[in-house]
């Protein structure tokens, strides 16, 4: 019982942290804080600029924070 609270405490801190982590990154991308990323603001990352179309799943030209959570 002590193993599987342990277990569940440390997988809760991990999806935080990880959470936390992606929307500290989204912020990093969304310069003029509109909530979207440009693929005009994707451009400091040849990464996201490769994988933009695909993670735009709704092809409207930006990416919300779900689509980039993808990323």
């Amino acid at each position: 019982m002590k193993n599987l609270s342990i277990l569940i405490a440390t997988a809760a801190l991990s999806l935080s942290s990880t959470a936390a982590f992606a929307k500290a990154d989204f912020a990093k991308y969304d310069l003029d804080g509109n909530g979207t990323i440009s693929i005009k603001e994707a451009q400091v990352d040849e990464a996201l600029v490769e994988q933009f179309n695909d993670l735009d799943s709704n092809a409207d030209g930006v990416l919300s924070k779900s689509e980039f959570a993808k990323y």
